[in-house]
Parts: C-alpha cells; sequence; structure tokens
C-alpha cells in the first residue's frame, strides 16, 4: 500500500545505523520514553477516540483565510508567516517560500476504519493556489505531518526537501527525486540560500505501519536568517532537550510551539499546554504561537482546550502569543492576537 511510503531495506538500515541516535534496531529518544497504553485499557481508549466526539469538532468547518499570493512574494525584511492549522505552516523568508509539514488533506488516518477528518473544508485547494517552493521541511513520517496526497500535489513546485532521516525513502517511494532530498540527524545543520537549516531533538517517535516503528527520526526545525532567528518545535514530550536547544541555537525570535493532541496515556511523547509554554521558556523564546491544534481531533480533549490553555500559561508567563486564523498571513513584529475560536466553540 502506498500509504506506507518505503521500506526498510539491508541498505537503508546500514545507513540508519551509522546515527548516534540508533541503538538496539531503531531509533531512540535521548531520554527513556514510553507511551502508558496497554492491552486492558485499549479498547476504552479506542471507543473514547471514535465514539466519544461530544466537544472534539468545531461546531461548524473552520474557516481558511484567502491566499494573496502578490502579498506574500512582495520582499520584505521580516519573515512572512502562514498557518494553515495542525502544524503546518508556510514562510517566505529571505525571498524564499518554505512549507512545513504540509498535511493539507481531509483525513489524519487514511489507513484506519474510522476517518479522522479535517476541521477545515477543503485546505488541499490551497496547495494549487501556493507559489513555487523552494523548500519542503518534514519533521517526521507521522500520517498527521506527512501526506501522501499533498505530497504529490506538491512534487510539481517544490524544489527541495529537508527531512529526518528515514523519512526519504518514503518521498522516493513515492516519486520523488532522490537528489532533491536531504536527510537530517539531530544538530545536522545545512546553508541553503543564506539560511541557516538545523535539524533538533523531540521527544516522540515514528512510524506509518506495524513493523517501521522508530526506523525514522524525529525531530524540529531551526531556520535562521541573517536578522531572525525562528524555531518550528516539532511533536515532543517535555524534556531536557529544550534547554539544549536554547543554549546551542537560542535565543529565538520566535517558536511555533506543539501543543495539542495530548493524553495521559501518551504524555512523554506529546506535551500538555502549559509544558509547551513552559519549554518555550527553557529554548529561550519570548514570542511564540501554538501549532498541532486546530485541525483534528487525535485526543480526547476539547478541540479548543489547547489554544485555551496554552494562552492563559503565555500570559501568566509574560510569553507574547500570536493566534492568527488559519491563512491568515502574519510578521513576528506585527501578530495577530484576537481569540477567534472562541466564536466556533
Amino acid at each position: 500500500m502506498k500509504q506506507f511510503g518505503g521500506k526498510v531495506t539491508k541498505e537503508l538500515k546500514a545507513i540508519y545505523e551509522q546515527s548516534p541516535n540508533w541503538k538496539k534496531g531503531k531509533f531512540e529518544n535521548l531520554e527513556e520514553t514510553s507511551m502508558d497504553i496497554n492491552f486492558q485499557s485499549l479498547p476504552k481508549l479506542m471507543y473514547k477516540q471514535i465514539f466519544d466526539t461530544e466537544g472534539r469538532m468545531p461546531k461548524e468547518n473552520l474557516p481558511i483565510q484567502p491566499f494573496i499570493k502578490e502579498e506574500f512574494l512582495t520582499p520584505s525584511e521580516e519573515a512572512k508567516i502562514i498557518w494553515y492549522g495542525h502544524s503546518v505552516v508556510l514562510m517566505r523568508i529571505n525571498n524564499k517560500t518554505i512549507l512545513i509539514d504540509p498535511m493539507l488533506g481531509p483525513d489524519a488516518a487514511p489507513i484506519a476504519p474510522f476517518a479522522s477528518k479535517r476541521f477545515s473544508k477543503d485546505a488541499q485547494a490551497v496547495i494549487d493556489q501556493l507559489p513555487e517552493i523552494d523548500l519542503m521541511l518534514l519533521t517526521h513520517d507521522h500520517y498527521d505531518h506527512l501526506d501522501l496526497e499533498s505530497i504529490k500535489q506538491l512534487k510539481g513546485k517544490t524544489k527541495k526537501y529537508f527531512a529526518a532521516i528515514g523519512v526519504k525513502r518514503h518521498l522516493v517511494s513515492w516519486a520523488i527525486p532522490e537528489e532533491d532530498i536531504t536527510s537530517f540527524d539531530w544538530w545536522d545543520s545545512e546553508i541553503f540560500d543564506d539560511l541557516q537549516i538545523t535539524f533538533t531533538p523531540t521527544r516522540h517517535f515514528s512510524g506509518r505501519g506495524l513493523t517501521d516503528r522508530a526506523k525514522s527520526l524525529w525531530g524540529g526545525w531551526v531556520i535562521k536568517s541573517t536578522t531572525q532567528n525562528i524555531w518550528f518545535s516539532g511533536d515532543s514530550g517535555y524534556g531536557e532537550h529544550f534547554k539544549e536547544i536554547g543554549n546551542r541555537l537560542g535565543p529565538f525570535d520566535f517558536a511555533f510551539m506543539e501543543c495539542g493532541q495530548y493524553n495521559e496515556n501518551w504524555h512523554q511523547i506529546h506535551m500538555y499546554p502549559e509544558e509547551s509554554v513552559k519549554a518555550a521558556i527553557d529554548t529561550n523564546v519570548t514570542k511564540v504561537m501554538a501549532v498541532h491544534w486546530a485541525g483534528f481531533a487525535l485526543a480526547q480533549h476539547h478541540w479548543a482546550e489547547p489554544i485555551n490553555r496554552f494562552s492563559k500559561e503565555a500570559a501568566a508567563k509574560n510569553l507574547e502569543l500570536a493566534s492568527p486564523k488559519i491563512g491568515q498571513q502574519f510578521t513576528v513584529s506585527a501578530m495577530p492576537t484576537s481569540k477567534w475560536w472562541q466564536e466556533l466553540s
């Protein structure tokens, strides 16, 4: 099945084994990490996920603001940023267009018996409106971040791909030219047209099928120009790696913080909103926005709970919060702050 992506071959395994983060036949986190799900709790968890849906989705589709290409492409000394819900971020920086984790498809669970429908209608249509993508950044291979249909649709307008080790095999299996893809281990850094791009650690996992769990890496991205230093946290549980990222690569002018789809059963791989704010502070960030919410109901919390808790904690900790509408363009010096989600809750 194409959705599963590429298989791990002996040749690929030999490459992965060169990574200091590959141990005992798989990639490992920097600190011990587990998901507290057992066979006894699984039926109840699955029932709640499929049938206990009250408040987990907005009452109406979340609107997407129109994309104005001319405005986006107009030269600017500041990065221009557009968020398309969940973890999809479009940026224009140093006159280059960067797209992060472009999962714009309608279903985050394409191989599951029950769909995980997107909160916004026809998000994939945005792809046809976008300009040429100079660089695509991919954090890991989970379905809510790496979407087959979105990748296929973007193929004709994307020049280069930077991806976590192991993700390349999926892209190649989907007919992306191998020479256009660069693989990154944690702390690897490349210069891309005067931008320094660095792959940072997270506390998470990977896999698209039953046999490839932790057979590719996971992480976040730092995008540094001569004037701005921007960090995309990537999916992560709370850990000591945040302080190390800040010490090595900070301070940051702005950060996209993972916030949403958390649960006590997988607390070590997804932060609670208060932890997400703490992680931003640990990493030496002063201006933030929450991502990994407003896209799909992948956990049992109310769909707007992540941003409500995150915004309350950010205010308490004196972090400046950007809260753009889906598809709304903004810059770090002119961040939108409306609580638009309250009208739709």
